[in-house]
Order: C-alpha cells, then sequence, then structure tokens
C-alpha cells in the first residue's frame, strides 16, 4: 500500500461540556464546528471542529457522553495535540487575560529553537501552540 491510500482523519478527545469545549476552540482557535450530531440512543454528542472540510482536512473530534459527570483521567500515555499560531507572545497574553491556563510560557524548546507554549482547555488536556 502506498502513503496516498491513507489519511489521518481525526483526534478525539472526551468533553464534559461540550458547548463550552465549542466556545474555547472556536473563540481562543477561530476553528470552525463542521458538525455537531447528537446520538440519544447512545446518549452521547460529536461535534468536529477544524480549519477546513474533513475531505482536505484532519480535525478535531470532541465526544460528550451525556451521563459522565466527573473529569475524565487524562491518563500517562497521551500527551497534547498542536496548534500553529502567528503571534505566540500576544496570544498567550490574550489568553491568559480570558482565563486560560498557560502551563508553559512561549519561549524556545529545549534543546531547540522552536518557540513553543502549552496551555490547558476547559477538560484540561493540553494544547501545545507553535510559532509558525
Amino acid at each position: 500500500m502506498s502513503k496516498s491510500e491513507f489519511k489521518l482523519l481525526h483526534t478525539m478527545m472526551r468533553v464534559i461540556d461540550i458547548e463550552k469545549s465549542i466556545k474555547f476552540y472556536t473563540k481562543f482557535f477561530n476553528m470552525e464546528l463542521i458538525r455537531k450530531t447528537d446520538f440519544p440512543g447512545g446518549k452521547f454528542t460529536l461535534a468536529f471542529l477544524g480549519y477546513g472540510s474533513e475531505d482536505k482536512n484532519t480535525v478535531l473530534e470532541l465526544t460528550h457522553n451525556w451521563d459522565q459527570k466527573e473529569e475524565y483521567d487524562k491518563g500517562n500515555a497521551w500527551g497534547h495535540i498542536a496548534i500553529g499560531v502567528q503571534d505566540i507572545y500576544n496570544l498567550c497574553l490574550s489568553l491568559e487575560a480570558d482565563g486560560v491556563a498557560i502551563t508553559r510560557k512561549p519561549g524556545p524548546m529545549k534543546h531547540g529553537t522552536t518557540i513553543i507554549a502549552f496551555i490547558k482547555d476547559p477538560d484540561g488536556y493540553s494544547i501545545e501552540l507553535v510559532q509558525k
């Protein structure tokens, strides 16, 4: 099989408050809500967000299980999602002013020159910001 036969489709994260999470990713990172579907029989909602159509872009899938009340265990194997940004320093100042947790201030990564920062989303998932 050749590489052209494969495509990374999405990354899925479970969230407690889907509306709060949709607002977070659309407000702070200009993602668009591509589609959102309730599945009453399974008691869950799926929302897909990203920077363009799913047929041409990898997207973020948020899954809300209606009966889940406690925070999910994040585990120790999963790391983070990464979002490329234009002005990481001003973005982090703005995010911090809006109450977003900055867990690593912007600056060069260890052993390299790429400028990165880390933040937490409403569910405590890590997001790496990478200066583009």
